[in-house]
């Protein structure tokens, strides 16, 4: 039987997984590697630590399916997007990667904003803000701060592209990343060469790879060394994936124009469909053809959401999940009157604001940990709604949401999700929707299915619809404009302060 081996790249680990064609997982392994935090908003990995978890993941995981590497007919992977890294000559990582959550960039993220260039209708409909977690303003955040390290860069480009370059040699990137974050146009001239040369660095041009494939494109086969050291086999193809929260869309069947995907993870990211080209402020996007031949993205997205639960876990030290949920449960919404505002690291959208922090509001010696953790939940759904609301106000509604993710695991969480935003939240029957994406784009790549379409149709299995409590969305719009009231109060205090 064939089958097909994807990779998920994300903030804390790498996870390989093997599917059947009928969209089963038979193995499964997640690598652990480091992300270092620093201060001002900072986060770095060493690109080397992906490459080794890949490797002991993919073998852990042909021993798990009792298959050999001939049998896995092609490869695909989602990756975190965002996470730069530059290249010498041989392709050996020159510094610690920049991490898509490193919002170091954010003067930079100015300097792009003001040249004025007409790519910037991705940011907002051209009125920005642009984002510090994007590609051109890390680069010029490296030529700006480590100048030697940006001249000796003989590639510089994205987690997807480095492991790409050590499977098959090839300088190529994803359209799906490129068309997501480096203002590159598919349909009008491909790369942002307007912005580059504005900001004086139009050498950065010839530094990105020099290919771009669609998802679901032949890169080519594995090399002889790569495959050694992975244990498949060269026939195996290497399809170009993503990254991971649009792959996701693919594993969550959300395709057709109107349907709507919400991503999650460390981050939260929403994602919808639509058959003509959509800008407003406060809406990234739209983007042409990234996942889809003929289809626009619209976007919209959460910097910290998971990964605030985890910090919150660290605090506590020992704590049970399952207890803290249960008893969070049993509480109102609206935590008893304590109000969390979601930006522990900025605000991607609607404000786009590096520099947004997280706050606790209305704090008593009543609260106890359930509060705060249900506090956490509902200011994470609160941040979602405002991203929607930022969609209907551009002009794109949806009647569902299709979730996929590790915050899926929680009912707790998916209810207050489809209670705050008034909407049903429907969950696949595989919520590990970047590796069923991933597998989906190495079937078709490899000839299993005419078109991505027709392997979701032939992989994505149905779940569970969990439909709004009218009751609790009704009690959830005042404390909602109370969370809406949070941002712009606390960012006087912060202009105060500075």
């Amino acid at each position: 039987m064939s089958h097909v081996l994807t990779a998920d790249g994300g903030t804390e680990s790498l996870r390989v997984r093997i599917y059947d064609l009928e969209g089963r997982c038979v193995a499964s392994h997640a690598e652990p590697y480091e992300t270092k935090f620093m201060a001002g908003a900072r986060a770095e990995q060493n690109a080397e630590d992906w490459w080794s978890s890949l490797v002991t993941a993919t073998q852990i995981c042909l021993k798990e399916a009792n298959i050999s590497g001939d049998a896995i007919d092609a490869m695909a992977y989602a990756t975190t997007c965002c996470t730069v890294v530059a290249l010498d000559k041989n392709g050996a990582p020159l510094r610690p990667a920049l991490m898509w959550m490193d919002v170091r960039a954010d003067k930079e993220a100015e300097a792009v904003l003001e040249t004025g260039d007409q790519r910037l209708i991705l940011n907002g409909n051209g009125q920005g803000p642009v984002s510090a977690e994007w590609m051109i303003p890390k680069a010029l955040w490296l030529k700006r701060n480590e100048p030697q390290i940006f001249d000796e860069a003989v590639t510089i480009c994205e987690y997807q592209d480095y492991l790409t370059m050590r499977l098959t040699g090839e300088r190529c990137a994803s359209l799906n990343n490129v068309g997501l974050r480096w203002h590159y146009a598919n349909r009008d001239g491909g790369w942002a060469s307007g912005i580059v040369e504005k900001l004086g660095m139009p050498d950065l041009l010839e530094k990105w790879p020099s290919r771009v494939a669609a998802p679901g494109e032949v890169v080519g086969n594995l090399s002889a060394a790569a495959a050694a050291e992975l244990g498949l086999s060269t026939r195996t193809k290497l399809v170009q994936g993503g990254a991971d929260a649009l792959i996701g869309m693919i594993g969550l069947g959300v395709s057709k124009p109107g349907q709507l995907a919400l991503i999650t993870g460390s981050s939260h990211l929403q994602f919808g469909v639509t058959d003509a080209p959509l800008h407003a402020q406060g809406v990234w996007g739209s983007y042409a053809d990234i996942v889809y031949p003929g289809r626009y993205i619209v976007e919209g997205g959460q910097t910290s959401t998971g990964s605030i639960i985890n910090w919150f876990r660290r605090l506590l030290g020992s704590v049970d999940l399952d207890e803290l949920n249960a008893k969070a449960a049993l509480l109102p919404p609206g935590s008893e009157g304590l109000i969390a505002q979601d930006h522990f690291q900025g605000n991607r959208t609607p404000y786009t604001d590096a520099n947004s922090r997280g706050a606790f509001v209305g704090l008593t010696l009543s609260h106890e940990p359930h509060h705060i953790f249900r506090a956490i939940i509902e200011g994470i759904c609160f941040g979602t709604r405002t991203i929607l609301d930022g969609f209907k106000d551009g002009g794109y509604t949806s009647t569902e949401m299709t979730v996929g993710g590790g915050a899926t695991a929680s009912r707790l969480w998916m209810q207050i999700h489809a209670d705050t935003a008034g909407i049903p939240v429907r969950i696949p029957e595989s919520t590990d929707a970047p590796s069923m994406g991933s597998a989906i784009l190495a079937a078709h790549g490899a000839g299993h299915f005419a078109s991505i379409d027709e392997g979701i149709d032939a992989m994505v299995k149905p779940g569970v619809l969990i439909e709004p409590d009218p009751v609790a969305t009704a009690a959830y719009e005042n404390v909602y404009q109370q969370y809406r009231a949070l941002y712009p109060a606390l960012k006087q205090i912060r202009g105060q302060a500075e």
